[in-house]
């Protein structure tokens, strides 16, 4: 049934494409390696994409009356209207790796007047007290006085919304920016009062509440240092460490990525930026992903956090100028599909992201492995040796939704490896995550365009600096949704890109020099 269907797709997709399947379609195209130009499906059922449109900024929280997480959004529809657009809608879930659509949550205003005629990231919070949900909005209308301000809602059971539009934040009336003044967050501090940050031109802003109601401004949380805009703040406290996670706008293309600082309490938090940068000791500057993961923010159960941001899509004419327009000179495309990863805090109290347990818990059918060509291995679908430059193992055509697994040894300090997707024995082009040795002690993956005709590294999408394993060990797990991939090192170096053709394509993995040991090679599906 698995091959039959998949079959059925294969044709589907060749029907609507201007590039066919190359080779003999009357063999089982299982057994053939031939690139293959495949399409998404409307569907996205691990890193969620709606059926109409895609996801821009998150804005998860916890819902204790209900046990659940829900994560609002920015809906992002191809036709949006001039003023009016970007209503949040909602996503329920329990584990990050499967949620239920709850539509929209709340809509734009309905004229190019109001002040809500575009509405920006924010937040929810439930108030035990009242028995209300407050979201905490951005209001965006060029047309208005101020750009941007921050709006309110209420709901009593988060379906139906009461916006007060009797109440409001402008930022002019503070010192702040009539134009950039947005993303506001709200969290509950150890002096028991509701903190709520502001994101403004070169600055944060501060207001403090006892009842979700009556806010007072309570001045300048931290000023920056950069000329650029830090949106999406999001302030927690986990064990004894104080964190805010902020991603860099775009005034800054080439590091428009999320990061964080950390402290051992709010005031210290606030120095980071004022008295700094006093980034975290990790190597790092305090980046979680790559620039394919964007506007991160977090929400917790009481025992785990998670960390949900957007990986934008890519335009091109075909699959190979789409897997290489990243925008790393300018602005990437905005929304994608919703990306979780778990939040990992180390003994020091650096954070990495990891693995999700229920998305690994997701692929449970074993995909037979066949090894289809090699060069330079002593491998098999069981594992083996790669030895010398360019040496590779072709692994049989992945699924759409899949789970790669192996671990890899490396023998000297230098030795270099990858894996490689869209890739067959024809390939002129294919793609590449490549660790890359960046001195002996240190590794970045790279992405790579490999083959005759690939133009090598692709600048903008590399990852981050780590710290080579003490053993020379790495336990690579890479899940794919369609186009979407996520790479994990170690289980907490974390490597998100959207590269098209994955599914229906055969795999690689390679060599670059040294001696590589691989073994325990899985791949599962679902």
């Amino acid at each position: 049934m698995i091959y039959s269907s998949i079959l059925m797709s294969v044709i589907a997709f060749t029907a609507c494409s201007d590039d066919n399947f190359v080779g003999d379609q009357s063999r089982d195209w299982e057994e053939t390696t031939n690139t293959f130009i495949t399409h998404d499906d409307n569907c996205f059922t691990t890193y969620y994409t709606p059926d109409v449109g895609r996801v821009g900024d998150p804005m998860p929280f916890y819902d204790a009356k209900a046990q659940e997480f829900k994560v609002m959004y920015l809906q992002e529809f191809d036709n949006n209207d001039s003023y009016c657009y970007h209503p949040f809608w909602c996503v329920s879930t329990k584990d990050g790796a499967n949620y239920k659509s709850l539509g929209e949550v709340l809509p734009t205003g309905k004229s190019s007047l109001q002040q809500d005629a575009a509405l920006g990231t924010g937040c929810c919070v439930y108030n035990e007290t009242d028995g209300l949900y407050y979201i905490f909005y951005t209001g965006h209308n060029p047309k208005c006085i101020n750009t941007e301000v921050v709006m309110r809602a209420t709901s009593p059971d988060f379906k139906t919304w009461t916006k007060d539009n009797s109440w409001v934040i402008k930022g002019d009336e503070y010192g702040y920016s009539s134009v950039d003044f947005r993303d506001p967050q709200v969290f509950k501090a150890e002096d028991g009062l509701y903190h709520m940050i502001i994101a403004s031109k070169l600055k944060f802003a501060e207001f403090t509440s006892s009842d979700l109601k009556t806010w007072n401004h309570a001045g300048i949380f931290s000023s920056m240092i950069w000329d650029r805009m830090l949106e999406c703040p999001d302030i927690f406290k986990m064990g004894d460490y104080w964190y805010m996670i902020y991603s860099e706008a775009y005034q800054a293309s080439w590091s428009r990525k999320v990061k964080y600082m950390m402290a051992t309490s709010l005031e210290e938090l606030k120095k980071c930026f004022n008295e700094g940068p006093k980034w975290p000791n990790d190597g790092r500057e305090g980046v979680l992903d790559t620039r394919a993961f964007y506007a991160g923010k977090t929400a917790s159960n009481g025992t785990d956090r998670y960390i949900w941001g957007w990986c934008p899509y890519r335009t091109g004419s075909t699959i190979y100028d789409k897997n290489i327009n990243v925008g790393a000179g300018g602005e990437p495309n905005w929304s994608g599909a919703l990306v979780c990863h778990k939040l990992i805090q180390h003994a020091d109290g650096t954070l990495s992201c990891g693995e999700v347990p229920a998305i690994k818990e997701k692929y449970t059918q074993l995909h037979e492995l066949k090894v289809m060509e090699s060069n330079g291995a002593s491998l098999t679908a069981d594992g083996g040796t790669l030895t010398g430059e360019n040496a590779y193992i072709l692994y049989n055509r992945l699924g759409t939704h899949s789970h790669i697994s192996f671990t890899v040894t490396t023998k000297g300090y230098t030795d270099k490896f990858g894996v490689s997707l869209v890739r067959g024995t024809d390939s002129k082009k294919y793609y590449s995550m490549v660790v890359n040795p960046e001195n002996d002690s240190t590794r970045k993956i790279n992405f790579e365009e490999q083959g005759e005709d690939g133009k090598g590294f692709v600048e903008g999408i590399d990852g981050y600096p780590f710290a080579r394993p003490s053993d020379n060990t790495y336990k690579i797990n890479i899940y794919t949704d369609n186009s979407v991939m996520v790479m994990y090192v170690n289980g907490n170096v974390c490597y998100t890109n959207r590269i098209y053709g994955i599914q229906k394509n055969c795999w690689s993995i390679n060599s670059y020099g040294g001696n590589v040991t691989v073994s325990q090679i899985n791949v599962q599906e679902y």
